[in-house]
């Protein structure tokens, strides 16, 4: 069934043909409208799972959490403020092994008061355990909801799932979006049978204290089923093109990167306008190409070893910045790259920051900017882009 739909409403879609059965949630600005839709979905009997409205985002992630351990396929969302709030609890559940999936409309966090897209609240919980993923269109958001429920259930990795929609650019936009038949998901995507779960009759220990001398242990095997997501992404991915015929490019999506010189990362809805860049200047005979992050967590360090052996130089885009250093998503891939005896240049640029537009006329200006960079192979700081008062004029 072919529909027109917001991001949001992508999302609650995504919920319902996983057959989610507990939603907790708090509604948050622009989050709200997909619990609405799956309230309306439970209300009227189209969705057979129990909805608890709750008073706060902690209190929502809480009852997320109680309801994975007692064997329930659970789903929440929220936004900014409302991520930050859940933070101790992401942590606990990462590491009590909860599959949660949830949505996060990733938007600027105040004060100043805004809310349009940065990527500075998914950015600040990357080291909370979670799987993430970075959205480019409604479909995307969509099927990556059904194919989180997959990857996190696994046995080899049980972790919970962060699906990343830019605020109001996927959320409030409307989009043709496939939702696929509930027969078809079904046979994708099993019901969720933890081999764990708190059941009554059975006593366990969930959450206990430890001792020194067991606690290092928990968080090597998180580690290690973070690791395990990585190729459980791929598979999972490659298991839903044979299913539905849509893929997403795996961890880090690559376009018209074979022959490139110079590579631009970027993650989220500001991918769609770099493909146009990237297809101008190619009109044009500048090679240049485009690394899709789709996965910030697991972090494709492989995949991005493997780029910088092709080119002479990375763009780095960040949505976010982590004060003291540069933005993540800049500090990480230069961390994966490290270890080789050859790398390119890598320069990072700050873009986009509270809902600032990411315009075609600034994108091909860093292309250009990283070119000559690269061409004169020296360091290069970071750099914030098309800010008021700067002197580089980038639009």
């Amino acid at each position: 069934m072919r529909k027109v739909m917001t991001g949001n409403y992508a999302s609650a879609y995504g919920a319902k043909v996983s057959r989610a059965e507990v939603i907790a949630a708090y509604p948050i600005t622009p989050q709200t409208s997909i619990v609405e839709k799956l309230a309306e979905f439970v209300s009227s009997g189209e969705m057979d799972a129990k909805f608890i409205p709750v008073e706060s985002e902690h209190s929502a992630m809480a009852a997320c959490i109680s309801a994975s351990i007692a064997g329930a396929r659970t789903y929440t969302a929220t936004s900014s403020h409302g991520l930050t709030l859940m933070h101790e609890v992401l942590i606990w559940a990462s590491s009590a092994r909860a599959p949660v999936v949830m949505t996060n409309v990733s938007r600027a966090m105040a004060p100043p008061w805004s809310v349009w897209v940065d990527h500075m609240d998914s950015v600040a919980q990357r080291d909370t355990g979670w799987m993430q993923f970075f959205c480019e269109s409604n479909q995307e958001v969509l099927d990556t909801v059904v194919m989180a429920y997959k990857i996190g259930e696994s046995r080899d990795v049980m972790l919970p799932a962060m699906i990343i929609e830019d605020a109001f650019i996927l959320s409030h936009t409307s989009e043709p979006v496939d939702v696929p038949d509930q027969e078809l998901v079904d046979s994708f995507l099993p019901g969720y049978d933890p081999e764990i779960k708190l059941e009554v009759g059975r006593p366990m220990g969930f959450g206990s204290l430890v001792r020194p001398d067991q606690y290092m242990e928990f968080r090597y095997k998180a580690m290690k089923a973070m690791d395990s997501a990585h190729e459980r992404i791929l598979s999972v991915e490659d298991e839903f093109k044979r299913a539905f015929g849509r893929s997403y490019g795996g961890l880090l999506d690559e376009y018209e990167c074979e022959d490139a010189d110079v590579v631009l990362v970027v993650a989220g809805s500001a991918a769609g306008t770099a493909r146009e860049v990237v297809d101008s200047m190619r009109s044009r005979g500048i090679r240049v190409g485009l690394a899709r992050l789709r996965a910030f967590r697991p972090f494709p360090r492989d995949e991005f070893r493997t780029l910088a052996k092709r080119v002479r130089g990375i763009a780095v885009l960040d949505r976010s910045y982590t004060y003291g250093a540069a933005g993540a998503f800049y500090t990480e891939i230069c961390g994966s790259l490290y270890p080789l005896v050859e790398r390119p240049t890598v320069k990072n640029y700050v873009a986009g920051l509270g809902g600032r537009d990411i315009t075609p006329g600034i994108l091909e200006n860093i292309f250009k900017d990283m070119i000559d960079t690269t061409e004169r192979g020296e360091a290069a700081e970071p750099e914030w882009v098309d800010v008021e008062g700067l002197e580089r004029r980038w639009r």
